[in-house]
């Protein structure tokens, strides 16, 4: 029997059903911090401009509208066979770096498959990455993206999902390499989920964070992984962002930086922040 991955953070991070969950994701494109307009949604394109987005993953109420900047992006660009969702791991249940290689994932707006032949592809490009499903059960970084593309596409997609606990410099590089090498001929996209500084203030936040945008959308994964040590900032997914800028250079991609907000923006309390940001990366 293959895996069914129930939703874990439905009614608690975004809206538990199908209806609110439609009209929550249509308030983020349509809020003022985020697109200020719903996506007009293109089904035909191919090959795509589109190859990665880093988007965020808390609560839609406070980073809904940030992510929402990116899979505007995306829906014009045009309908992705398989998206790869590359998460931190939160919870430190499971192996060190571990991809689910068969099954279905549920959200409120339905099921969706994972693509097993694009997961095996992966796997056989490195040893770094095993078949684990326990790092996935609970962790909601890989989780609340999945509404936003099934309100896109429905289930015309298909999923690759890595949960990253291992975080180290060197993992982030391999996997990235294994993506180029997996990933070529396919049409795909790579999603790094992560949120930015956590809980400063927002003028410390905005500092810090502005520092390791620059040094993403360089495409420089050195300065990336030396600014976030020096600076002591706190994004929770830089392995999920430097596997993607590694792919993207790969592909000898350009990044642009779409949206950076935090949660004061939503809650009026700038004393404590998180902040979250929104990257397109593009042929």
């Amino acid at each position: 029997m293959s895996s069914f991955r129930r939703p874990f953070v439905a009614g608690q991070f975004y809206a538990g059903n199908a209806e609110a969950l439609k009209l929550q994701i249509e308030s983020c494109f349509l809020n003022n911090l985020g697109p200020k307009q719903l996506p007009k949604i293109n089904f035909h394109s191919y090959p795509q401009n589109v190859i990665g987005l880093i988007c965020p993953h808390a609560g839609y109420m406070y980073s809904g509208m940030v992510a929402a900047s990116g899979f505007f992006e995306l829906a014009q660009d045009g309908l992705p066979e398989t998206v790869v969702i590359l998460g931190p791991n939160h919870t430190g249940y499971g192996s060190g770096i571990s991809l689910m290689r068969e099954g279905l994932w549920q959200t409120p707006l339905g099921n969706i498959q994972i693509d097993t032949k694009l997961a095996d592809k992966i796997l056989s490009k490195t040893d770094l990455i095993d078949v684990d499903k326990t790092a996935h059960r609970f962790e909601h970084s890989i989780e609340v993206q999945l509404p936003f593309l099934q309100y896109l596409f429905g289930d015309k997609f298909k999923l690759v999902p890595i949960c990253f606990l291992m975080q180290d410099y060197p993992s982030a590089i391999e996997v990235g390499n294994a993506l180029i090498e997996a990933l070529s001929g396919h049409n795909a996209i790579v999603v790094a989920s992560s949120d930015m500084t956590h809980y400063e203030s927002a003028k410390q936040a905005k500092k810090k964070d502005l520092s390791a945008l620059d040094a993403i959308t360089a495409l420089d994964t050195h300065r990336f992984y030396e600014t976030i040590e020096t600076q002591n900032i706190t994004i929770c997914g830089y392995a999920p962002i430097a596997a993607l800028i590694t792919y993207a250079k790969g592909l000898n991609a350009k990044t642009k930086l779409l949206s950076y907000h935090n949660s004061g923006d939503v809650s009026g309390d700038y004393s404590n922040v998180v902040g979250y940001a929104s990257l397109l990366f593009h042929r």
